[in-house]
């Protein structure tokens, strides 16, 4: 089965940056879609940064625009999240999950679709 470990999440001060890694193994595709996912306490889990299975043109959230990039590996199986100028209002779960690409390799820019999911990583910052 699928299985998917994000791990390096932490505490930061504001202003501060934190790199967080996600690991993919027993997929049954090679062209698949990853996501960056976040839920704070009393929210809803919302998208943060999606990648196609060619690993370029990331799409991110508005509020994380020009703060947060992320990549895929070159073995295609793993991903990092580097999130640098940190703000109080980052502090949440953050999950890594997985899906299908669509034949164009169009990946889903939503919670919705994605199909297989870590277990999350806390990440923290200060105010």
């Amino acid at each position: 089965q699928v299985q998917v470990v994000e791990s390096g999440g932490g505490s930061a001060q504001a202003g501060g940056s934190l790199r967080i890694s996600c690991e993919v193994s027993g997929h049954p595709n090679k062209g698949y879609c990853l996501g960056w996912f976040r839920q704070a306490p009393g929210e809803e889990r919302e998208v943060v940064a999606t990648i196609r299975p060619a690993g370029g043109n990331a799409y991110y959230t508005d509020s994380v625009k020009g703060r947060f990039s992320t990549a895929r590996d070159n073995t295609e199986n793993s991903a990092f999240l580097q999130m640098s100028s940190m703000r109080p209002d980052d502090t949440a779960r953050y999950y890594c999950a997985a899906t299908h690409a669509s034949f164009l390799g169009v990946c889903p820019t939503s919670t919705h679709g994605y199909i297989d999911w870590g277990q999350g990583t806390q990440v923290t910052v200060a105010s």
